[in-house]
């Protein structure tokens, strides 16, 4: 969905329909629910809401497929892109700064983005998500594995110690 710049009346324009911003490069990634408000500020633009989506990930514990909802909160300030490529420092505020060009501000690659950002690190099927057995790889969520821990390897018991000494 492309928004002209100089379209967006003083009130800004709010978008709720998320069939309007598009679908996401992603098939399998599914717009669930959009709010944003794009208001003007001079020639910045303001864009904050909510998006909501599922999106599919693996597990990080047994590595098992599961569709995660995803909740991002947007609070952007975009500005048109500058002509020359020049070599600018960034400071911290600059963190939240995105550009347009052309006059267009192109919100379904915005909320794509904000999307992704919004991703867990490390993703969890469920929280009491039992993992992988570390001998035979089964699921321990599935089967009960009647394996026994493993000895550490003798080489390791080295950095075993250096650990101990560490934490004192």
């Amino acid at each position: 969905m492309y928004i002209r710049v100089s379209d967006i009346l003083k009130d800004g324009l709010t978008v709720a329909d998320a069939t309007a911003v598009g679908p996401f490069s992603d098939p399998a990634w599914r717009l669930d629910r959009v709010s944003l408000h794009v208001v003007r500020d001079d020639v910045d633009v303001l864009v904050s809401g909510e998006i909501r989506a599922t999106v599919p990930q693996l597990c990080g514990r047994c590595l098992e497929p599961f569709p995660a909802g995803v909740r991002a909160a947007v609070d952007v300030r975009l500005i048109p892109r500058p002509a020359t490529p020049d070599n600018v420092e960034l400071a911290s505020d600059d963190l939240d700064v995105d550009f347009y060009q052309n006059d267009e501000l192109d919100l379904s690659a915005l909320v794509e983005a904000e999307t992704t950002l919004a991703l867990p690190m490390k993703p969890l099927c469920r929280e009491d998500c039992r993992g992988l057995c570390p001998v035979c790889g089964g699921n321990r969520n599935v089967v009960a594995c009647a394996c026994t821990e493993q000895a550490p390897v003798a080489r390791l018991a080295v950095l075993k110690d250096s650990a101990t000494r560490l934490s004192h």
